[in-house]
């Protein structure tokens, strides 16, 4: 693992912005993600630690799209490597603020069956659950974002890009809707979400997740869902996806782990 200070020059080396303060190359797993983010949290105590999960490249291509769609970017000299960093730090703020508003809200109830998924997108969906380890990019970066809810973290890797993708709002949503069952948000990508709570979910706790899950995906009497309520009781993490193709990426992803032990 590398780490950075945040707002240490050069800002955008091998880095989203001034507040990736770590990077992890050559990652095979997803117990390795969760071990850098732990030591992560201990070193940056006053602000919530998020990191990239699936196709960096892309996540960072979209993100900085959709950044640009949510607030009017700070004038940066980038020269100045304090001033760059205060500027990166003012657009999270007014990010996080846009999603705490009432009036930009996306309701639960408007998210019902946005992802109207097959069963084969389910099939992917249950498989990336079981094994998460390919749903993780070689490389990953974490972020320090400076805000006091673990909701908000979102603010320092909003994505949510095109059209037919859930949007950073309606991901702000689910990323809410999931903690009522227990689950931090700690990571995204190009196409999916990643959860983990403190111990796997109880037998009624995972069949009231997947009540949930089913408002969003639709296709309820899915063998699929049956499925994941088993395996989630033996694990602490969640994979969802959030893009119109989110499928393909969980198809290659897991198509890859198929043979893994």
């Amino acid at each position: 693992m590398t780490t950075f200070e945040p707002g240490e020059p050069p800002v955008r080396r091998n880095r989203l912005d001034s507040n990736t303060v770590a990077r992890l190359d050559d990652v095979t797993t997803f117990a390795q993600l969760l071990d850098a983010l732990e030591l992560v949290r201990m070193d940056h105590p006053d602000a919530r630690i998020l990191c990239t999960l699936d196709d960096l490249g892309q996540c960072a291509y979209t993100s900085m799209h959709a950044t640009l769609g949510l607030v009017e970017g700070e004038h940066e000299d980038h020269d100045d490597p304090a001033a760059t960093h205060h500027a990166e730090n003012v657009t999270v703020s007014r990010i996080a603020a846009l999603l705490d508003s009432q009036a930009a809200r996306v309701p639960w109830e408007a998210l019902r069956d946005t992802r109207n998924a097959s069963e084969d997108e389910l099939s992917a969906l249950v498989a990336a659950n079981r094994c998460p380890d390919r749903v993780v990019d070689d490389v990953v970066l974490i972020q320090r974002v400076p805000v006091d809810r673990d909701d908000l973290a979102i603010a320092g890797i909003p994505n949510g890009y095109f059209a037919d993708d859930w949007s950073t709002f309606d991901n702000h949503t689910v990323i809410c809707r999931m903690a009522t069952h227990g689950y931090r948000h700690i990571a995204i990508g190009a196409s999916l979400l990643a959860f983990t709570r403190p111990a796997p979910p109880t037998p009624e706790q995972a069949a009231a997740l997947v009540t949930d899950l089913t408002h969003l995906y639709g296709s309820p009497t899915a063998i699929g869902w049956h499925e994941l309520a088993v395996q989630l009781p033996t694990h602490r993490h969640l994979v969802l996806g959030y893009a119109e193709n989110f499928a393909d990426a969980l198809t290659t992803d897991t198509e890859g782990a198929a043979g893994q032990p």
